[in-house]
């Protein structure tokens, strides 16, 4: 059976592959099987199954909406001659680094039609190779992160409103779901129920709380960035809407902090504060927004909260993403600093939000 693999949807994918010298195969057959299908044409399938079970615990991390990075190892074995039926494995290990990055013009405008060319990656200070580029609206997996603390009261109508515009403005095949927090977590979707895209179900999930206690919002985070990362989809990200800081977790600042640094999500943050809220922690909504790529809006008026929450729906599905493979010089674990501007745009200015930091695993 003869093999056209220039039909093949992953053999870009292996052509920039063996171009950086991460495939030890002269065929694309180590990334993927071509067959006839029928006589009308070609059919491309692929067997990852090496690369999902072999996935780091940071599989992507983004800035602003760089929703992610993500560092993939990629593993394989060839097969010996009469059992090219059986799954293969990829022969190379590689990481690579996958950010969603979003631009804007001065009057901020999103820029859509930038090229490869014009994006420059530094982490550490040093450039990097870009070895993936593109940009798409595609589905994403999504968390509402939903302050229900006694505070909250009094805006809970205003900010369910602005997260069902959030709903409505996204993909429609985005898999989202809802937690809650005041003195504790809750999951808004029913039992057994862990994501959905029905607007109903998560109307109905966004009302599932009732506005009282204290504020576990460090709690609130990383039960949400866990639940993120059972998502099928790719791209994550979470939408947290708060007046305060904490005051009733049973994890600290830097529990938090940490965690969003190994993660793949891109965490967008609103904050409503009322001047005399004392609890108020506007520092840290910035920190972990800017840490992962996400934008955080700061605001004492609740009638800007639906403009805001339709904002993030747009900049979530107008993200670049770029893809290069880190330099290790050892195995061991390291935070590492990511920086990525732009050239060659006719002199413009843009407004760049992209990850700023992540960590390396180590390798095993």
């Amino acid at each position: 059976m003869q093999m056209n693999c220039q039909t093949c949807k992953f053999f870009r994918i292996y052509r920039d592959r063996r171009k950086a010298g991460l495939l030890v195969s002269n065929s694309c057959q180590d990334a993927c099987k071509v067959y006839v299908t029928n006589v009308e044409g070609w059919r491309a399938e692929t067997n990852l199954a090496s690369v999902v079970s072999n996935k780091v615990a940071m599989r992507r991390i983004s800035f602003a909406s760089l929703f992610v990075i993500g560092l993939l190892p990629l593993q394989a074995q060839s097969l010996p001659q009469g059992e090219q039926a059986k799954e293969f494995r990829l022969t190379a290990r590689a990481e690579l680094v996958l950010l969603d990055v979003s631009v804007r013009d001065s009057k901020g405008g999103y820029v859509s039609d930038l090229k490869k060319e014009n994006f420059q990656v530094y982490e550490n200070g040093k450039r990097q190779v870009i070895t993936q580029f593109g940009k798409e609206d595609t589905p994403i997996t999504v968390g509402l992160v939903l302050d229900d603390s006694r505070s909250m009261r009094a805006k809970r109508k205003e900010v369910i409103t602005s997260a069902l515009a959030f709903i409505d403005s996204s993909n429609p095949r985005d898999e989202m779901f809802v937690t809650h927090f005041n003195d504790r977590v809750r999951h808004g979707l029913p039992a057994g129920i862990s994501f959905s895209g029905d607007p109903e179900l998560l109307r109905r999930a966004l009302w599932n709380s009732p506005a009282e206690g204290m504020t576990a919002l460090y709690d609130g985070i990383l039960d949400s960035l866990h639940q993120l990362q059972s998502g099928s989809l790719e791209k994550k990200s979470l939408v947290l809407i708060s007046d305060g800081g904490d005051n009733a977790s049973k994890h600290n600042y830097n529990d938090v902090v940490e965690a969003v640094r190994t993660t793949s999500a891109i965490v967008y943050t609103i904050g409503v504060f009322d001047p005399e809220n004392e609890d108020r922690n506007p520092g840290l909504l910035r920190r972990l927004a800017y840490m992962s790529g996400g934008v955080s809006y700061i605001t004492q008026d609740i009638s800007e909260l639906e403009e805001i929450c339709r904002g993030i729906a747009k900049d979530i599905r107008n993200r670049y993403s770029i893809g290069y493979v880190p330099v290790r010089t050892d195995s061991k674990s390291a935070v590492r600093s990511i920086k990525v501007s732009i050239t060659g745009a006719g002199g413009q200015r843009f407004i760049v939000h992209a990850r700023s930091t992540y960590r390396l695993p180590e390798q095993p």
